[in-house]
């Protein structure tokens, strides 16, 4: 591949990459989580290299990932399937409801249906509402 066949040294390539303008470094990476519209491809503890060349940036990841599901949603939680929880309520956190029927001055349960129906959009209840 390179001129000189055979194998090159580490500071013999190291120099060359230099003279092309190509900086490489090692990075001390715990974790890295790739994020897909369907999954999350989860590398623990992986080899992760930065190559600086011409303006940009290439990250090379090396290791086994472990992919996990990320729900309907895509958030990562998992999805809340139909008939679990008290018909999805636990699906709305707490302080939603609490800011939609503060904001619409309304009691919290029409706050809880107006946000249910809404799938959780804080603006959309508000509106609903008024």
């Amino acid at each position: 591949m390179f001129p000189g066949g055979g194998g090159m040294d580490d500071r013999k390539m190291q120099q060359m990459m230099k003279q092309m303008g190509i900086d490489m470094q090692e990075l001390d990476a715990e974790e890295v989580i790739i994020r897909t519209a369907n999954e999350e491809l989860v590398f623990s503890k992986p080899d992760v290299q930065r190559m600086d060349a011409q303006g940009q940036q290439t990250y090379t990841i090396v290791g086994e990932p472990e992919s996990r599901d990320r729900g309907e949603d895509g958030s990562g939680e998992p999805a809340i399937e139909e008939g679990e929880g008290d018909s999805g309520a636990a699906a709305i956190p707490d302080d939603d409801v609490e800011l939609v029927a503060t904001r619409a001055g309304v009691g919290e349960n029409e706050a809880r249906e107006a946000l249910e129906a809404t799938d959780g959009d804080l603006a959309a209840a508000i509106e609903r509402i008024e």
